[in-house]
């Protein structure tokens, strides 16, 4: 039983604060927190509405460290859930430092000038955490998160040793506009244009962005769709964490329409993430499109279809070759009917939830800056099947991939 802070009110905040605020027995004070505390009262309105849970809300700004460590002391958490952006993952964590407080987040640091997805900057975190006795989760979202917990699965209760992974990440679902993203648009964006880099034989290889696509179908009835090879950080812990990997590579599907507006943006300089100047004043032109472009937490009611996001792994098993498929599939109207939100915030807000449970009830607790697979999978993966995102294995599926 522990007190949470979570940063971040967007699509994922309320997915995390919809799951915390239904285990009670866990969860026992809430506090919601974003630089727009109307968000965060919006949010607060559902929980007592849906499950009668009063939760506390308030304003920060988590590019402020002083700003952040005066917050921590005043609510004193056990720890701060970080749903916030990127850029911020170090204040925080530099604030949770000085207050004694756990972290956990959903995806790496990166620079705000520099479209760069690696851990080093949180990696280099780990004494000052262990010599604190506090614990950092890194990346305890769907990708990574989840899907650094089916790799770990698979090696630990299929294989000998794994050989090589393929991570695939389907949206099929359909909101309706020409062009939107699913979760921020700034984040999104970068990580898409950015360059592809994908593990070869002990390296990383650098491709242009999006140059490798291949066709996907989806197990049970979810489609086929068109993959494109793009880099994703949790490729960078992985083949780290299991040196057998000879290769590894990130797929995710994108429709026609959005690669079609994506390429215009690009070539007009609407993606930029360089400031320029416009009618006096300093602008980034990736800032402003994301003004123009529908609030990914306002998708849910609209999003129709299925997202099916999983791991391939190939390896050793007695000696001989095999393959092997751990994947979810979630629907995108069932996560609006139970939390009001489409799939990507779900599936991305769910296993923050559960990480935060498994460090409260001691189950993951220790000093120290950890990714996920570098922790046992077996209980979190039972909580993926009870908190709504069961999964299937496919033994030898066939796929026929790149």
């Amino acid at each position: 039983m522990a007190k949470v802070l979570i940063i971040g009110a967007g699509g994922v905040g309320q997915v995390v604060a919809h799951k915390c605020a239904q285990l009670a027995n866990v969860f026992t004070d809430i506090v919601l927190a974003s630089r727009n505390e109307e968000k965060c009262k919006r949010i607060a309105a559902q929980l007592k509405n849906n499950y009668g849970r009063t939760i506390k809300t308030v304003q920060v700004d988590a590019d402020n460290v002083p700003e952040l460590v005066a917050l921590f002391n005043n609510i004193k958490p056990f720890m701060v859930i970080n749903v916030a952006l990127p850029y911020q993952d170090l204040t925080i964590m530099d604030a949770c430092l000085e207050t004694g407080v756990h972290y956990l987040d959903t995806a790496n640091y990166e620079p705000l000038d520099t479209a760069k997805f690696e851990y080093k900057w949180q990696w280099a975190y780990q004494e000052k955490f262990k010599q604190a006795g506090l614990m950092a989760l890194l990346g305890s979202g769907f990708d990574p998160g989840a899907t650094n917990m089916f790799t770990a699965y698979i090696a630990k209760h299929y294989f000998d040793e794994i050989h090589h992974l393929d991570i695939i990440d389907v949206n099929g679902g359909d909101h309706g506009y020409p062009f939107a993203t699913n979760f921020n648009p700034e984040i999104n964006i970068r990580e898409v244009t950015a360059e592809c880099r994908h593990w070869e034989e002990d390296a990383f290889v650098t491709t242009a962005a999006m140059s490798t696509q291949q066709s996907f179908t989806c197990p049970d009835g979810v489609g086929t769709y068109n993959i494109y090879r793009m880099y994703h950080e949790e490729l960078e812990s992985l083949t780290k964490h299991f040196p057998s990997i000879k290769r590894a590579q990130f797929w995710m599907s994108f429709g026609d329409s959005y690669i079609k507006h994506l390429d215009v943006l690009g070539n007009v300089g609407m993606t930029g993430i360089e400031p320029i100047e416009f009618q006096g004043q300093q602008i980034v032109p990736i800032q402003f499109l994301k003004a123009l472009l529908p609030d990914p937490s306002t998708l849910g009611s609209r999003t129709k279809g299925k997202t099916c996001i999983g791991c391939v792994v190939r390896g050793i098993k007695d000696g001989k070759e095999k393959t092997v498929y751990l994947y979810n599939i979630k629907d995108h109207q069932d996560c609006f009917g139970e939390v009001q939100s489409q799939a990507i915030s779900y599936t991305t807000g769910v296993p923050a939830m559960i990480g935060a449970k498994m460090m409260i009830e001691g189950t993951w607790m220790k000093s120290g800056v950890w990714n996920m697979e570098q922790l046992d999978p077996d209980a979190f993966m039972a909580d993926m099947n009870e908190y709504g995102l069961p999964w299937k294995v496919i033994e030898d599926p066939g796929f026929d991939l790149i």
